[in-house]
């Protein structure tokens, strides 16, 4: 028995130290970016080196790193397992950790410009904000349940502090508290989905689910079976865990506080990150039982597709109505968010849809949902330097008069012509104004919904409330 045991440990030292370590070191990185930052602090060295440099020379070089090993994939390379097969290393991981890699480079950049953590508190930000982004990477590449609620986890308790980060102020510290419960609800119903599928299937691995699932439908146990319908309630409630991080309708409800009370620096870093990794961890984990020849399996994932569709509908359409009323330009920018959350959900519904289309589609479904899932990506592109660059400039703004009410913003063209016209770029892309990138990153998500259209009816609708809800933002922008 001990050498059973023994063999075990060495074959996971093996896979840990000899394969898997090197695969992922844009995170190593970023753990040794920690390190330093706390031995700055602990060594009472940070006036001789401000960690503002370490997070930013941490961050970049991340960032090369996950570049290259992008290029190197796009050359060629299979999507393979490591640590066992609790992560996974293909181009969509990869491209994340490009994505975020380079969002925490602008975001440590803006944070210099705007001096948001002082001198003292700088370890501590720093520390919370790059702890978060691994969590976010790990999301990205989560292969295993387990990892799956680790990361969200990771990402989301660094980020509880970094909302209540301005010290003294009431706002701020019931923002926080505000998120933290929220939260925490939102974690205990994502780990009891998590260890219900895993406890009646007897394994945390999603491809082994994903065959487990299979295998129950061609043995003709359907919907009705107890099983499948209690695994089906697990995947749910995982499916609600990550709605409360995309701040979908009905699960908003902590974003616009939480901008609101966080600096604007904060609010852009969750608005853009904390989205995108989410929507990485939907989409890993929706394609993670596509593909199905079981043609129960897939009218069942056709009809959450559906599903999904109608609930992208209904957060876009709140999102820009409720926008109407703001008078802070951090909540409009956070209906904003909840908005535009929307509006890539339609994506992902879309990629659900065409990725279990039905023997006979009018289009092939593999090459359609990578079309579909590319749009996605380069809509998740333009809205990182469109969402960031209006927080940046509300937090410019901010450091000069002092104040978020968006009547002060009256004449800003007159006052500031550039940090105007930056300002109307960026709303403008977010609207989706021709000829600007966010038309374009619109353009291909409603393409993505009319294929889908062709096989699930109800998409027409999604695409006309859709289409509706892009005038609707003409205005409140």
């Amino acid at each position: 028995m001990m050498s059973d045991f023994g063999a075990l440990l060495d074959s996971l030292l093996q896979d840990t130290i000899g394969r898997s370590l090197g695969v992922f070191a844009p995170e190593l990185v970023l753990c040794a970016t920690i390190l330093v930052t706390l031995f700055v602090r602990l060594f009472d060295a940070d006036r001789r080196l401000p960690t503002y440099w370490v997070a930013l020379v941490g961050a970049f070089g991340a960032f090369l790193l996950s570049y290259f090993q992008f290029v190197q994939l796009r050359q060629g390379g299979d999507a393979e397992a490591y640590f066992t097969g609790l992560l996974v290393f293909d181009q969509f991981s990869v491209f994340f950790r490009v994505f975020l890699s380079l969002f925490l480079v602008l975001v440590v950049s803006l944070t210099i410009l705007t001096g948001l953590p002082d001198l003292e508190d700088g370890p501590d930000f720093y520390t919370l904000l790059v702890g978060s982004t691994i969590g976010m990477m790990l999301m990205a590449s989560a292969n295993h349940l387990l990892i799956l609620f680790l990361g969200v986890e990771m990402a989301s308790v660094p980020s509880y502090a970094m909302v209540g980060f301005l010290k003294g102020r009431r706002s701020s510290s019931e923002a926080a508290l505000k998120y933290v419960v929220y939260g925490a609800g939102a974690a205990g119903v994502m780990l009891y989905g998590v260890s219900l599928l895993a406890g009646l299937l007897g394994t945390a691995n999603l491809p082994q689910i994903a065959a487990q699932l299979e295998s129950l439908a061609h043995s003709g146990r359907g919907i009705v079976d107890p099983v499948v319908r209690t695994a089906f309630l697990g995947a749910l409630m995982i499916l609600a865990g990550l709605a409360f991080k995309l701040s979908l309708v009905p699960f908003h409800f902590w974003c616009p506080d939480a901008f609101e009370g966080a600096p604007a620096e904060v609010a852009g870093y969750l608005s853009v990150a904390s989205k995108a990794a989410a929507f990485a961890l939907l989409v890993r984990f929706c394609l993670a039982f596509a593909g199905s020849d079981a043609e129960s399996l897939q009218a069942l994932f056709r009809a959450l597709g559906v599903g999904l569709g109608l609930v992208a509908v209904v957060t876009a359409t709140y999102g820009n109505l409720v926008a109407f009323v703001q008078n802070n330009m951090k909540r409009l920018l956070a209906y904003s968010t909840i908005a535009h959350a929307g509006y890539m959900l339609m994506a992902v519904a879309a990629v659900l849809i065409i990725s279990n289309a039905p023997a006979g589609a009018p289009f092939d479904a593999a090459v359609e949902s990578r079309r579909c899932l590319e749009g996605l990506l380069y809509y998740l592109c333009v809205y990182l330097f469109m969402n960031l660059g209006a927080f940046a400039i509300v937090a410019l703004i901010r450091n000069e008069i002092f104040s978020e009410d968006i009547r002060d913003y009256n004449g800003l063209g007159w006052q500031a012509p550039l940090l105007g016209v930056c300002m109307a770029i960026c709303l403008f892309s977010l609207t989706g104004v021709p000829p600007l990138g966010g038309f374009v990153g619109k353009l291909f998500i409603f393409a993505s919904v009319i294929q889908a259209a062709k096989i699930a009816p109800w998409m027409w609708v999604v695409l006309v409330l859709g289409l509706l809800n892009t005038v609707f933002s003409l205005f409140y922008y």
